[in-house]
């Protein structure tokens, strides 16, 4: 029975390192972010949102919906973590 359950797994390691191959390299320049939206940001950024940081005026801009999901998870991490290690209080109930 093991070793009918490894198969599946090693179908996914191949499909996970096949499709990996087709991913731009970290860093290359010639990646679709660097060349479509990355230049857009730079020279019309400070324009369109009125930040006076570039990074902020992305981040709070352009991608304020990814950062509010991102946000989102972490508080949600948080306060996972708060209830399940302290969230009861040491004399009361089991």
């Amino acid at each position: 029975m093991a070793r009918l359950a490894i198969l599946p797994l090693l179908a996914l390691g191949a499909v996970l390192v096949a499709a990996a191959g087709g991913l731009p390299r970290v860093g290359d320049p010639e990646s679709p972010a660097a060349t479509h939206v990355s230049p857009r940001y730079i020279a019309r950024g400070y324009e369109e949102t009125g930040a006076t940081n570039l990074v902020t005026g992305v981040l709070a801009d352009y991608r304020a919906y990814d950062t509010l999901g991102e946000t989102t998870v972490i508080c949600a991490a948080g306060l996972a973590c708060w209830l399940i290690l302290g969230g009861r209080s040491r004399g009361v109930g089991p």
